[in-house]
């Protein structure tokens, strides 16, 4: 049974008596307040949503704005799961529900953020697939809505973000490579204008400096999230007068498709070539040699994304409110693809073609 109306019925009282006693507002005696809750308790009483946000001005509930890009979807990436997962975990703490919102690959992102606030279906927000200049960001700092981003942009400007330690990621990475005498080194950054794939680039153009090394801007090959991308991404690569003898992924999953690929052409990845992941994908745990790459918890982002946002959401004042902006660690897995620079000749293309 649902709804005030039923309850006014029952008790032949008015369904103004009804929503006071429920919600413990003045004006009702003590034993009508009474027979009100027993009787919502027997008949088992759900407060309508749409009624008690006009009432308190609160929906209850926090949406998370997700693309939904058809490589993503086609591609099985199950990144926002783990970070649902973290961030629902700690909003449940304090009776807040999680809203999914995925934006359709066709529509745009600021029109479709427009909509659902303009519906007021949310107490605040949490932004993904964050881009170099972000017009959302200052739609809802103008908005005054609470908001927390996975991700940040060019500026970093004034405004709560998590997002993954790129720089971290990309020190360990580089230092790794060089250490094992690796000196022409690529790098993988996804399509668009999101803006982690120029943070990584930037952190590892700034590690290459500081072993004495050059950036070389056709190095950077942009890359999609699947096994196809990878397997086209060997040729570009392994084909130049200088190529490079190791690439850092932006994409774990397209390590599927670069062995591949080197398989056919004779080469094998942790010793003909090195391959490091980011992140350690469900996808690639299987291969073989094991792929180097890098572990975060992806509940913890989720919590870390929640925590930035909920002393928005309990009503202090923007100005009031402290600035967060955490870069989540992650850890390196060392495993078999990376290895020294091959004494094999991935340099002398006669000798990959049995010349």
């Amino acid at each position: 049974m649902r709804g005030i109306s039923r309850l006014a019925r029952e008790l032949k009282l008015s369904s103004g008596t009804i929503s006071r006693a429920l919600n413990n507002k003045s004006g009702v005696n003590p034993e009508t307040r009474r027979k009100v809750l027993a009787a919502a308790e027997r008949l088992g009483y759900e407060p309508n949503q749409a009624a008690r946000t006009l009432a308190s001005g609160r929906t209850g509930s926090i949406g998370f704005m997700i693309d939904l890009d058809r490589d993503s979807v086609s591609n099985g990436d199950s990144f926002f799961m783990g970070v649902f997962d973290g961030v629902q975990t700690e909003l449940a703490l304090h009776d807040l529900d999680l809203l999914v919102l995925p934006c359709p690959s066709r529509q745009d992102k600021f029109a479709y953020l427009d909509k659902m606030i303009s519906r007021q279906q949310v107490d605040g927000m949490i932004l993904s697939e964050i881009e170099s200049d972000d017009a959302r960001i200052d739609y809802l700092k103008e908005a005054g809505v609470p908001f927390v981003t996975l991700g940040r942009t060019t500026s970093n400007q004034h405004y709560s973000w998590v997002d993954l330690d790129f720089e971290g990621v990309a020190q360990v990475a580089v230092d790794r490579l060089v250490s094992l005498g690796h000196r022409r080194i690529a790098i993988t950054v996804p399509f668009g204008k999101v803006n982690f794939g120029r943070v990584f680039k930037t952190a590892f153009a700034e590690r290459l400096a500081f072993h004495g090394l050059e950036f070389d801007s056709q190095l950077v090959f942009q890359t999609g999230i699947g096994e196809e991308d990878g397997y086209h991404l060997v040729d570009p690569m392994i084909d130049r007068p200088d190529p490079p003898t190791a690439v850092l992924l932006i994409f774990d999953a397209t390590a599927i498709g670069i062995y591949r690929r080197l398989s056919e052409r004779d080469l094998a990845p942790g010793t003909d070539f090195s391959v490091i992941g980011l992140r350690d994908e469900a996808s690639v745990r299987y291969l073989r040699p094991g792929l180097t790459s890098f572990d975060v918890s992806l509940h913890d982002v989720g919590r870390e994304l929640a925590r930035a946002l909920l002393p928005q959401v309990s009503g202090g004042a923007p100005a009031m409110v402290d600035l967060i902006q955490v870069k989540v660690p992650m850890e390196l897995k060392a495993r078999q693809s990376d290895c020294p620079v091959a004494s094999r000749a991935i340099r002398d293309p006669l000798l990959l073609n049995g010349g």
